[in-house]
């Protein structure tokens, strides 16, 4: 087993916080069943930021279908990651961590601007930094907004949380022959069109030399597993 990573960037979808049956709003239970998980790593002394998504609040891409602006829906989804940094923030205070929400776009009644030396600063006290907002404009995904602070922030790995266990050849839920991968490189994500990140997001991922480790954080003691370490998931990087 290799030795635990020092500092990480966790990517959660606004999904992750939402209803598990309805698939959107803001359920408390899922919420503190993150922030417990959470809480575990901090406390190992990893250094933590979290980037979160909006897709539970509302969803730009989508919205704009029914002929809103596409840039005009983005800045609606971005406010939907600041409910869910808030969200995520109150739960991860009441495991008894220090955080700080930062966000792309400034809303300073709630939350302090996006500041690359201040957040360097509350990862070194051992804060945890959540980040909302995405990268504060329009036409980019959260997706690519982790893969930027992670790459901003010298994370040593960006993990993706899912709530299946790695990538695989196809939809594991619809076709029962898939197979997981257990790593692939970035050209291969790309090439085969993989569902696992958008393009923009593992293009800087490669650039960077960024290594992402997609898991199903949704079992519990997954997100400890993976910081130890352990084999899991699906590992995208160089090829060798």
């Amino acid at each position: 087993m290799s030795k635990p990573y020092q500092r990480v960037l966790l990517k959660l979808s606004g999904e992750a916080l939402g209803d598990p049956t309805k698939g959107h709003g803001i359920d408390p239970e899922a919420v503190q069943k993150i922030a417990r998980q959470v809480a575990r790593v901090a406390r190992m002394g990893v250094e933590l930021a979290i980037v979160v998504g909006g897709g539970n609040i509302l969803r730009g891409a989508q919205f704009s279908k029914l002929g809103a602006p596409r840039a005009s829906a983005d800045y609606m989804g971005m406010l939907g990651t600041v409910i869910n940094a808030l969200a995520l923030q109150d739960a991860l205070e009441q495991e008894g961590l220090e955080t700080r929400v930062q966000t792309a776009i400034e809303i300073r009644q709630v939350a302090e601007p996006f500041v690359r030396r201040k957040a360097l600063t509350h990862l070194s006290h051992g804060r945890v930094v959540i980040l909302a907002a995405g990268t504060g404009n329009p036409f980019f995904t959260t997706d690519t907004a982790a893969a930027l602070r992670a790459t901003e922030l010298n994370c040593e790995v960006l993990l993706k949380a899912t709530k299946v266990d790695g990538v695989y050849t196809a939809d594991p839920t619809k076709d029962k022959s898939a197979s997981r991968y257990e790593e692939l490189d970035y050209m291969q994500v790309l090439q085969q069109g993989l569902s696992v990140m958008d393009g923009t997001a593992i293009t800087m991922c490669m650039e960077n030399s960024l290594p992402v480790i997609v898991f199903n954080m949704f079992e519990e003691g997954n997100l400890e597993r993976v910081i130890r370490g352990e084999t899991l998931g699906t590992r995208i990087r160089s090829a060798t």
